[in-house]
């Protein structure tokens, strides 16, 4: 643990070990949080993050090791326990109620009535009023959840946190689908919790918020506790070490790929008043990153270019060739493939094994009519699956149980079904961890070197300049700067993305 004076710890899980049939979770792990610390917890998937704190929030039951809450031990056989203790979990799905006002998310478990057993709406509204504006916001109670954005949603979840008097608050990539505006919010309201006493265990993938937002690390790997630091005494390329057992600069090495010639090429496209003359080309075995602030039109773009949304004006050509794309079925035609930026909701049905959705794509090609062939579709999945190192116990496996970085290399392995050529992908590492980022930005260059050509838009300006050949900066729906990768910085394309 630490030599620190134990008696300043909110919370100690001691020696916690985990096991689920044929997997050891977690083993022996050890760590504290103090009254107003604000504590990351890092560790790729897998690592043991989440069943560490689906214990502290008792929906995994206690094996081995223990909890003190204030000194106090603690077994919480139910969430409904842990939340008595004052223990409160923001997952990265929210759990809030979208067809109900904000005041009655707030106090779903607890609405106020008056000694008539009448629901006091004024009262409700007028407390969720207090809870909101005591965390900076000027949201309405009144306001139904469903109209909120991700960031709105997100600080309705933290108000019924303070709500039921929360200690510990635990944040899982609570900025993975946040506006750059959000995240800014969300920083003050953390901050603001911080100076009121409430301890926060967040969890992130992106390394550059625990050194904005942190005040120790803690660091899991293979199920054990590898690493624990004050923020202020690491630095990057330690932690990533701590992560992945190995240094920075072994986790992505470019390579030269030759370029051929333009198979994907747009010209004076526009789309409403949202895209307007929008103009690139990009050749054989090349990757091309769009970058751009929220509302700058890089997802847009790549809704329009699949056939999800129709063009108004322009033109595209696919090896020389006009194509009209009016859908996605066409797209697929002329071997397009499609990372969509929410993979969960777009693509991959998490209702389906792993087989099923490799083989989604080309259903047409696995038997005769209407009747499957089994043996081949077996055979096609299982290929995929080994090329790409889907990380499973099989093909037949639930895609809803696999991490991140491996639901991300199925809707690859898809479209790869699929032989496409042309590959969309859109922020394709947002929420998985620094190891599988590599994998997947390996995959792309993979595809490059077969003549497959990658356009991808990435709000990560270090995943743009280690992955791409060119950068396309977009604005307010237009084209406004194009670059050679290695012939730019960081702050050159973010002085055009704002400009």
């Amino acid at each position: 643990m630490n030599d620190e004076n134990s008696n300043n710890y909110l919370l100690e899980m001691k020696n916690i070990t985990k096991n689920f049939p044929g997997v050891r979770a977690l083993n022996d792990v050890s760590f504290y949080l103090k009254k107003g610390e604000i504590l990351g917890l890092l560790g790729e998937n897998g690592a043991g993050k989440s069943t560490l704190i689906k214990i502290l929030s008792g929906d995994y039951s206690l094996e081995k090791g223990e909890i003190y809450i204030d000194g106090q031990s603690q077994v919480f056989l139910s969430p409904h326990e842990s939340i008595s203790a004052g223990i409160r979990v923001i997952y990265q799905e929210l759990n809030s109620f979208d067809s109900l006002t904000v005041a009655e998310n707030i106090f779903a478990d607890n609405i106020i009535q008056n000694k008539l057993g009448i629901v006091s709406w004024k009262k409700m509204n007028q407390k969720s009023k207090e809870i909101l504006r005591n965390l900076g916001s000027q949201i309405d109670p009144a306001e139904y959840v469903e109209n909120l954005s991700v960031g709105g949603k997100q600080i309705v979840e933290i108000a019924k946190a303070i709500r039921r008097k929360a200690k510990i608050l635990v944040m899982d990539e609570p900025t993975s689908a946040l506006t750059e505006r959000d995240v800014e919010h969300l920083y003050e309201i953390i901050r603001k919790l911080k100076s009121d006493g409430v301890s926060i265990i967040y969890i992130s993938h992106r390394i550059e918020e625990i050194f904005e937002i942190t005040d120790r690390v803690v660091v899991l790997r293979d199920s054990k506790k590898v690493g624990e630091k004050k923020t202020s005494d690491t630095n990057r390329s330690e932690l990533v070490h701590m992560i992945v057992g190995r240094d920075l600069s072994e986790q992505y090495k470019r390579r030269e790929i030759q370029k051929g010639n333009v198979v994907f090429e747009v010209k004076n496209l526009s789309y409403l008043d949202r895209l307007k003359d929008i103009s690139f080309s990009v050749k054989e075995g090349e990757i091309v990153a769009f970058f751009g602030l929220l509302g700058s039109g890089t997802h847009t773009l790549f809704s329009v270019l699949f056939g999800d949304k129709k063009k108004t004006v322009g033109d595209v050509f696919i090896e020389g060739k006009k194509v009209d794309i009016e859908h996605p079925f066409t797209a697929k035609a002329f071997r397009l493939g499609y990372i969509p930026y929410d993979r969960k909701e777009e693509g991959i049905a998490l209702g389906l094994n792993v087989k099923q959705n490799i083989t989604s794509t080309n259903l047409e090609n696995i038997g005769k009519g209407f009747m499957l062939d089994r043996n081949t579709e077996n055979l096609h999945a299982n290929s995929w699956f080994k090329k790409l190192n889907i990380k499973a116990p099989g093909i037949d496996t639930p895609s809803k149980s696999l991490s991140g970085g491996n639901q991300q290399k199925v809707v690859v392995a898809k479209w790869l079904e699929k032989d496409s050529k042309i590959f969309l992908m859109s922020e394709p590492t947002r929420g998985i961890d620094i190891g599988s980022k590599a994998e997947i930005y390996e995959i792309a260059e993979g595809l490059c070197s077969q003549g497959a050509a990658v356009l991808m838009v990435s709000g990560e300006l270090p995943e743009i300049l280690s992955v791409s050949d060119r950068v396309i900066v977009m604005k307010d729906g237009k084209v406004v700067k194009e670059f050679i990768t290695k012939d730019t910085s960081q702050e050159e394309l973010m002085h055009f993305a704002t400009a």
